[in-house]
C-alpha cells in the first residue's frame, strides 16, 4: 500500500473512469485473501482530496455487516467530499466468520439486504431514522443521492436488482459466456422500468496480466487474462458488443510495474472506449464508459 496514493493519482491523470474499494473488516488467514486492508470509507474520503476526476467505488460493502444509518451517513460525507463522485456497491457478504462477530444473521442476509437498501434511500431523502423521533440523518448526497449498484445476486431475483439498483457488478465472464448474464439484466431492466427511458449498466471485473508485447495473444486464467494490448481491446470490445458497460481493471497479477501498466492503458486502450462526451467522467454509472482501475 506504500504507494497508492500516487498509483490513484496517475489513474485519475490518465482519465480512469473509476477507482474500486473494497469491503473487508476482518482477516482470516484461512480464507486466503487479505481483501483490502484500508477500511474503505475513510480510504474514499482520502482518495477524494488526492483525485479530481474518476468515480469513486465500492464493490461492495457488504450492508448486512453494517447499520444502514451508519453506512448512510459515511456515504454521503465522502459524496459530498468528492464533489458527487460516489458509488456505493452494496453486497450481502461472502465470509461466514464474519457474520457472528458482528452480530448479524447470515441466514437473514438476503432481508438484510433489501432492508439496507430501503432504509439508505429513505435516510437521503431526510426522513427520520426513527418515526416521530425527529431524528435525521445529515449530511445528504449531492443531487438526488448515491448510485447504488449491487455486487453478485445478493440472494435477490433478478427483477428485485433491476428494479431497485442504479447498475449491477457481475463475475468476470468471457465475452460469450457473458450474454448469457446480460440478455436478461437487460430485459430485466426493460420489464421493471416500462415505456420510461432508463439505463442500468452491466458492470464486471477483469484481472488482467498486460505483456510486454503490445501483440501478444491471450492466455486465459481465472476471472481474466494474460494478454498483450491488442487483444486486451478487442477482448473489451467482445465485452461490450455482449452487453456489459464498465469493465473495473484489476492489476494484481500484473508482472510488470503497475504505473508502467497504466501508462500504456492511458495511452493505448482507454482512447478506445471514450465516455459520452456530454457527460462528465463521474456522473453516475451509466457513464462509466472507460475501462477503471480496481483498488486493493
Amino acid at each position: 500500500m506504500a504507494l497508492h496514493a500516487e498509483r490513484a493519482r496517475l489513474a485519475d491523470r490518465w482519465g480512469f473512469a473509476a477507482l474500486w474499494l473494497r469491503d473487508v473488516p476482518l482477516y482470516d488467514p484461512d480464507f486466503g485473501d487479505a481483501g483490502q486492508v484500508f477500511d474503505p470509507f475513510p480510504y474514499l474520503g482520502y482518495l477524494a482530496s488526492v483525485t479530481d476526476r474518476a468515480a469513486l467505488g465500492t464493490a461492495a460493502v457488504a450492508l448486512p455487516l453494517h447499520h444502514p444509518a451508519h453506512v448512510a451517513k459515511m456515504t454521503a460525507t465522502v459524496d459530498r467530499l468528492s464533489g458527487g463522485r460516489l458509488i456505493l456497491g452494496v453486497a450481502s457478504g461472502d465470509r461466514p466468520m464474519e457474520f457472528p462477530v458482528f452480530g448479524a444473521d447470515r441466514g437473514r442476509r438476503a432481508e438484510l439486504l433489501r432492508e439496507g437498501v430501503r432504509t439508505l434511500r429513505s435516510l437521503w431523502g431526510r426522513n427520520e431514522v426513527i418515526e416521530g423521533s425527529g431524528l435525521q440523518v445529515l449530511p445528504t448526497p449531492e443531487g438526488d443521492g448515491v448510485p447504488i449498484v449491487l455486487a453478485g445476486r445478493g440472494g435477490q431475483h433478478l427483477e428485485w436488482i433491476a428494479g431497485h439498483m442504479d447498475g449491477y457488478f457481475t463475475y468476470h465472464r468471457t465475452p460469450d459466456a457473458m450474454i448469457s448474464v446480460a440478455s436478461p439484466w437487460h430485459e430485466a431492466v426493460r420489464e421493471a422500468h416500462g415505456a420510461h427511458s432508463v439505463f442500468r449498466p452491466l458492470m464486471t471485473t477483469m484481472l488482467v496480466d498486460l505483456l510486454g508485447d503490445a501483440r501478444a495473444p491471450m492466455t486465459p486464467m481465472r476471472f481474466g487474462a494474460r494478454l498483450g494490448r491488442e487483444a486486451l481491446i478487442s477482448y473489451l470490445r467482445a465485452l461490450g458488443a455482449s452487453g456489459v458497460s464498465h469493465v473495473a481493471v484489476n492489476l494484481r497479477p500484473s508482472q510488470r510495474p503497475v504505473e508502467e501498466v497504466i501508462e500504456e492503458l492511458g495511452t493505448h486502450v482507454l482512447p478506445e472506449f471514450p465516455l459520452p462526451a456530454q457527460d462528465p467522467p463521474h456522473a453516475h454509472p451509466t457513464h462509466l464508459g472507460k475501462t477503471a482501475v480496481r483498488g486493493s
